[in-house]
């Protein structure tokens, strides 16, 4: 599914500016610890899975959805990873539209099923250790996501605020 109704209707209203767009993503690892990533048939970068999340649906929900339809799996979401917004989550498709997406990275496990690119959204994926990375065309916001979670902690990451309140004394 490339588009959600919801994506296609906001889109017929505001035209390719850019749109702030709740969203999933999912570290899933194999038992050498390399991390799940997928060629985007958009952007032919290499990303982690997930999506946008629809209207009225729950963050864990649309991670799950998300992995069915992309990947043939279901998936366990366990642990919330991160949470990440900002210029680093912006993307420019190639038909023009501008998203900046507030993503919600969950760590999950797959409970059923065979890894299958839907050869819609994805055209292949593959486990991939950090030195591997770095000979693939990575997607930006996936560079930035991945040097600040740790898939094995337990305790969620994300990028600190710009500028802290200072305390003055009264």
């Amino acid at each position: 599914m490339p588009i959600s109704t919801y994506l296609r209707w906001l889109r017929n209203h505001v035209g390719h500016d850019l749109v702030l767009m709740p969203a999933v993503t999912a570290i899933v690892t194999d038992h050498e610890g390399r991390i799940l990533l997928v060629t985007d048939l958009d952007t032919g970068w290499w990303a982690l899975p997930g999506g946008s999340i629809d209207p009225d649906e729950r963050p864990a929900d649309a991670i799950v959805r998300e992995m069915r339809e992309e990947l043939g799996v279901e998936v366990e979401p366990t642990a919330v990873l991160g949470v990440f917004g900002g210029p680093a989550m912006t993307v420019e498709y190639g038909n023009g539209d501008r998203v900046q997406y507030v993503t919600t990275v969950f760590a999950c496990q797959i409970i059923s099923g065979e890894l299958t690119a839907d050869g819609e959204e994805l055209a292949q994926f593959r486990f991939t250790a950090p030195d591997d990375q770095a000979e693939l065309l990575v997607a930006p916001w996936v560079r930035h996501v991945l040097a600040v979670i740790n898939p094995g902690a337990p305790e969620a990451r994300f990028d600190p605020p710009r500028h802290s309140r200072q305390h003055h004394p009264s």
